[in-house]
């Protein structure tokens, strides 16, 4: 399994306890695929560069996921799927070279 970073931006209009529950579902979803969230950080309410449907700004957090290479597209179409997300930025981290 390979870890991914994941950059998810919110809608606003949630309250903190409805982003708890969002991001528990996020996680859910990766569990389902066979992969394990390894940490998360919520980032908080910041203002976003540019409007995204009407909402200038957004809940960030950010997540450090496993996630089987062959299920990284099903994850990232249930993202897309979710309503409550404006945003995602899922990339691989990289393994960092010893010197």
């Amino acid at each position: 399994m390979k870890k991914y970073e994941l950059l998810v931006v919110f809608k606003p209009n949630a309250d903190a306890e409805e982003v708890d529950k969002l991001i528990a579902k996020v996680s859910s979803d990766a569990e389902t695929l066979g992969g394990k969230t390894e940490s998360t950080d919520k980032i908080g309410r910041k203002k976003l560069a540019y409007e995204i449907q009407n909402f200038r700004d957004g809940f960030f957090t950010s997540m450090v996921i496993s996630l089987p290479g062959e299920k990284v597209a099903e994850f990232k179409r249930q993202l897309r799927l979710n309503d409550s997300i404006l945003r995602t930025m899922f990339i691989e981290q990289s393994v960092k070279a010893g010197v």
